[in-house]
């Protein structure tokens, strides 16, 4: 690009061409490397403290440590029994609410009739917290592996409802009339206007649906469970192995933020698909 310009601007233009094209770059890479700047400072904290006593290892394990129990994990095969267990109930419960989430919230955001009957009822109970349907679950299903899915997929549910139905109720009202226009059907008018339309809104509430699934995952593995990432956190904790539980937390933070930027690419690929 800077060789295109030289090649019409003046002289004293391709100066300034450099000069703002240089300060442009410099930007962008200041701000895709902000984000790193936090969890360099705390990794750099964590290793002078370990190196330099400032923190007891009993309280915070240096690095090398958790590493080698980590290593230890997965050279054992114990890490990728817990880590297939904690994805499989991740991906079922989070895809069955999701699926749920946006058929429920579709029809709300479609009829104003379903939706004065039934959303109120729904904001009502979405108020208790996620595990304050625990108690009352492992009395109906037990502790088997419906519990997890029940409490994963509800966390999921409900901001993909809210955002489904904040979507389609947001759909443009240049739109409908264009499709007014084009005598589009209804299934028409949901599937090429309001749907696309919503997408934004949707992904957003998909991200933050996978946010409290996979929280709700670890939490309902901290409580009722004998296998998963959850599980293994608090069997470190019980033999007071912090090593262990530090790297249990490494792979759920690890895990949590891949998945965020997928869902976050795969976002942005339908955005681009549909003003397309």
């Amino acid at each position: 690009m800077a060789n295109a310009l030289s090649r019409v601007l003046l002289p004293a233009d391709r100066f300034r061409a450099r000069k703002f094209l240089s300060s442009d770059a410099l930007h962008a890479i200041g701000w895709t490397a902000l984000p790193w700047l936090l969890p360099i400072a705390c990794a750099v904290s964590w290793v002078l403290g370990s190196r330099y006593g400032w923190i007891s290892a009993q309280v915070l394990p240096p690095p090398a440590l958790v590493f080698e129990t980590l290593g230890a994990l997965a050279k054992s095969g114990e890490l990728w029994m817990h880590l297939a267990a904690s994805t499989t109930r991740a991906a079922v419960g989070f895809g069955g609410g999701v699926v749920l989430g946006v058929l429920l919230g579709g029809l709300l955001g479609l009829s104003r009739t379903l939706e004065a009957y039934v959303l109120p009822s729904f904001n009502a109970i979405v108020q208790v917290p996620v595990l304050g349907w625990l108690p009352f679950l492992m009395i109906v299903v037990g502790i088997g592996e419906p519990l997890k899915y029940l409490l994963i997929g509800h966390a999921a549910l409900v901001p993909v409802t809210l955002s489904t139905l904040q979507g389609f109720r947001g759909t443009p009202r240049a739109l409908q009339e264009v499709a007014s226009v084009y005598r589009y059907s209804r299934w028409q008018v949901i599937t090429r206007v309001t749907l696309p339309a919503a997408i934004p809104v949707i992904g957003t509430g998909v991200r933050l649906a996978f946010t409290k699934a996979w929280l709700t995952l670890v939490v309902v593995e901290l409580v009722a469970s004998s296998e998963g990432l959850g599980y293994l956190i608090v069997y470190g904790r019980q033999l007071f192995q912090l090593d262990l539980v530090l790297a249990s937390v490494l792979i759920v933070g690890a895990i949590g933020c891949a998945a965020d930027r997928l869902l976050n690419a795969f976002e942005r690929k339908l955005q681009r698909g549909r003003v397309n």
